[in-house]
């Protein structure tokens, strides 16, 4: 795939990403539960990509060691799923999303620290200033929301959202490791069925917690139910996605592109939802965007 493409694939991925977690707010903040949203959207995913490998005729069939090393990395992508969406039921979507995006980060301190591919120089300059426009696009300093208080509008505090941050970092830490493993271990196993096998894992484990806990809640009306129906389809057109292209990109070079989505949720949010975006924010967004086509039209590994 060519590297222009695959950005542009990858930016689009983003912005689906981006669009599953607005609709998953909207999901929870009519009724539905973390584990009603995680057990439906993996299994949606689930039987989708099942269908598209029967349509495309994908053996099934995946050797034992393969299958066992894949059940420990779907293990750590429902726990990835959990404390995501439980970081976005507790706090703002772009907020959420920009403590989960720093896995790109965690990736490549994992891959690094096994001895595997180290991040290209233009990789490591990018990651920070992408962080640092997500951190000014998102008022992480609380600089808008201090404004907002002598307006008598201020939102929660840092403080009082640092549950959902703890779980949203979490999530971020889960995914890295998993992006790492999915590389070394599965690098051979077609994409489609590397989501099948992850989503019934995350099925599986998250429906037994739900049990468990009763922890399942499903949605108080129409408008949650509309949240829960996109945010499966979203994620499940997403997640197949990701896991086709970025394996064939080279994951720890560019997955730092996925920095985008807390920028497509919050422009999402504005023209969905009616929520402003101050000259600031917009001037975070801008800041992103720039890091990425540096990264972007950076020459590929090896190449010089």
């Amino acid at each position: 795939m060519p590297r222009w493409l695959g950005v542009l694939v990858l930016l689009a991925i983003a912005a689906t990403f981006g669009a599953n977690h607005v609709a998953a707010r909207l999901a929870f903040d009519h009724g539905t539960s973390v584990s009603t949203a995680v057990a439906v959207r993996s299994l949606g995913t689930a039987l989708f990509v099942l269908v598209l490998l029967r349509l495309s005729r994908v053996p099934l069939g995946i050797p034992g060691p393969t299958l066992r090393r894949g059940l420990l990395i779907g293990v750590l992508i429902a726990v990835q799923s959990y404390c995501l969406y439980s970081a976005v039921a507790r706090i703002p979507v772009a907020l959420a999303l920009l403590a989960f995006n720093t896995f790109p980060i965690m990736l490549g301190l994992v891959s690094w620290l096994a001895g595997g591919e180290r991040p290209a120089r233009r990789t490591l300059i990018a990651m920070p200033v992408a962080l640092l426009g997500l951190a000014i696009a998102l008022d992480v300093t609380g600089v808008g929301n201090r404004a907002a208080g002598a307006a008598g509008t201020a939102g929660a505090s840092f403080t009082a959202m640092l549950p959902g941050v703890g779980f949203a970092i979490g999530a971020s830490i889960c995914f890295g490791v998993a992006l790492h493993l999915i590389g070394r271990w599965l690098p051979a196993i077609d994409g489609r069925l590397r989501t099948l096998m992850f989503m019934v894992v995350v099925a599986v484990v998250t429906i037994s917690a739900g049990a468990a806990t009763t922890g399942f809640h499903w949605p108080a009306d129409a408008t949650g139910w509309t949240g829960l129906t996109l945010l499966t389809v979203l994620y499940g057109t997403a997640i197949t996605g990701l896991f086709v292209v970025l394996p064939r990109l080279g994951a720890v070079n560019n997955a730092a592109i996925m920095n985008f989505e807390p920028v497509a949720a919050l422009a999402m949010a504005w023209a969905v939802l009616g929520q402003t975006v101050s000259v600031v924010q917009l001037f975070g967004g801008a800041i992103v965007i720039g890091a990425i086509v540096y990264l972007s039209t950076g020459p590929r590994p090896g190449r010089g």
